[in-house]
Order: C-alpha cells, then structure tokens, then sequence
C-alpha cells in the first residue's frame, strides 16, 4: 500500500495512510517528511509500536531532546530518557509517573521560552480517558495571512518576550520562582513573525500567552497587541481538533504551529509518550514584505 493523505482543514493537518512507523523506509519517510512540512500536523492511526520503534523514527527527525522541566520535573519513560511521559498516573508512593495531569494544556508553542527551541514534537498514545483530552492544534502562516495588512506591518518590526515560569498547564517549573510580573519574568525575545527555516514560509511564532510581554511597549499596551494577535492566531478558521484513538502518533512543527489540550475526567487515565526534536534553528525574522 503506498503512502496516501487527506487533508484534515483547508489550513492545518493531514491523516496519513499507508505507513508503518515501526519499519518505515527512508524512501517512505521522505515522502512523509513533505506531506508533514506542507500540512504542519500529521496524524497517523493504528501505529502498532514499541518503545524503541517510536525512538527510532524520532530520531530520524533529528537529535532528541530529554524530557523539558515542567511542573512535575523531568519524567522520562523508563529506560528511554530520551522519550517522556505525559500522564495523570501516579505511582505507589503518590508521585506523578508523568507530566500535566489531568486539566486542561493552554495555547502554547513547546518550550519557546529558549533561545533555540525544540523543532518538533509527537505524541503516541497509550492510554485514553472515555472522554475529553482532546489535542488542538494552529496555523500560525494561516493566522499571519489572516491578519489585516496593517496589523502585520506592525508586528513584523516587533518581538515578543517568552516566558519560562509556568509550563502549559500552568504549573511553575521545578526550581523557578512564581511571578505574574511579565516584564521582568524569566525568558527570550524572539520575533513574533519568522520565516520556516526549511519551507521559507512566513508564520507567526508565538508562545504561551500568559506572562508574554512585547518589550519597549508599557504592559497595558503589550497586553493589548497580544490579546489581539492571538485573537488570530486561535480563531476556528486556522484550527484543527484530534480526538485520540489508541495508537495513535501525532507530529507537530513547532515553528508554524501552536497547540492546547482539553480537560479529562480525573479519575480516568490518560498516558501518551513523548518525543521532542532537539532545536536546530533560532527563530529568525522574516524579510518584510514588498508593497505597493
């Protein structure tokens, strides 16, 4: 069976068939790299894997990233550091086996808050509440083409500072100290519109909206413009939502893409695995477009 894809929306997503990642060939994981840089997100079904299978095509992305610092610290899949857990677990002794528990992931763009973030996630599913845990996922050249001409032209001169002291359930990192001051919490400028290091494609690159600040401007101002451009950049029309199956593999670009995750019920369980591409770029400005 050859590879084959739908589109899931006219902006963002692709359901992929024809594919087997735990034997994939380079030749088909070239022509799956194409579809996944042109579609943004890509969502493979019925992925009958093992751990070492699902390092094994990460790592054809690039180098891995260990697991990030979140609320509940660094929690990898044992004997595969490199691959982490997110998961409302706990273990005997009443700590969490996994990252984010059980409520609700707010937008964000992973672990933006460095000054070379990860190029790439994905996500394979183990376990699966009845319901809800839904993943929702961003266009941000969809929300850049979106924005009316004038509103660009402003943010394209513009940076916008990431912050690095919650994560995206809102829990502070293991060692960070709390603060809702977003002009002076920890973090890293980079550029609200860049250009996709690979595609040439101009998107927004935005992060998680609380504790954003656009520096030079006075917070009433930064909130403003940011509430503004992610009123774009969340709007349906550059949206897609997946609703989890078992063995299922979500992959993700992190430089065009933002994502969010819906509340479950807490007394259901909810465990995927993890993987994380290693940053291979800075997020750098896109040339300002030529107009008349």
């Amino acid at each position: 069976m050859s590879i084959a894809y739908t589109p899931i929306t006219p902006a963002i997503g692709a359901r992929v068939e024809g594919v087997s990642l735990s034997n994939i060939t380079a030749g088909d994981f070239e022509r799956l790299y194409a579809i996944w840089q042109r579609h943004h997100v890509i969502v493979l079904r019925n992925q009958e894997l093992t751990n070492p299978q699902f390092e094994r095509f990460s790592a054809m992305l690039g180098e891995l990233d260990p697991p990030p610092n979140q609320g509940a610290g660094r929690k990898s899949v044992p004997g595969h550091p490199n691959l982490y857990v997110v998961s409302n677990r706990k273990d005997g002794t009443g700590e969490p086996i996994g990252a984010l528990g059980d409520g609700e992931a707010q937008w964000h763009t992973d672990m933006s808050y460095l000054a070379r973030p990860p190029f790439a996630s994905m996500l394979w599913s183990i376990e699966l509440p009845d319901a809800g845990g839904d993943t929702c996922f961003a266009s941000m050249p969809a929300a850049l083409r979106s924005m009316p001409q004038q509103l660009v032209e402003r943010i394209e001169r513009i940076m916008i500072k990431h912050d690095g002291t919650y994560d995206s359930g809102g829990n502070v990192r293991k060692g960070v100290t709390p603060t809702d001051d977003p002009m002076h919490s920890p973090g890293t400028p980079h550029p609200v519109v860049i250009e996709q290091p690979e595609t040439r494609e101009r998107t927004l690159y935005l992060g998680r909206r609380r504790n954003a600040y656009i520096p030079g401007l006075s917070l009433q101002d930064s909130e403003a413009l940011l509430d503004e451009i992610w009123g774009y950049a969340t709007a349906p029309q550059v949206t897609m939502r997946h609703q989890w199956r078992l063995g299922d593999v979500v992959l993700w670009n992190n430089f065009t893409t933002m994502h969010r995750r819906d509340a479950f019920p807490a007394d259901q369980f909810r465990t995927l695995h993890r993987s994380q591409i290693k940053g291979k770029y800075v997020p750098t400005a896109a040339a300002q477009e030529e107009r008349a």
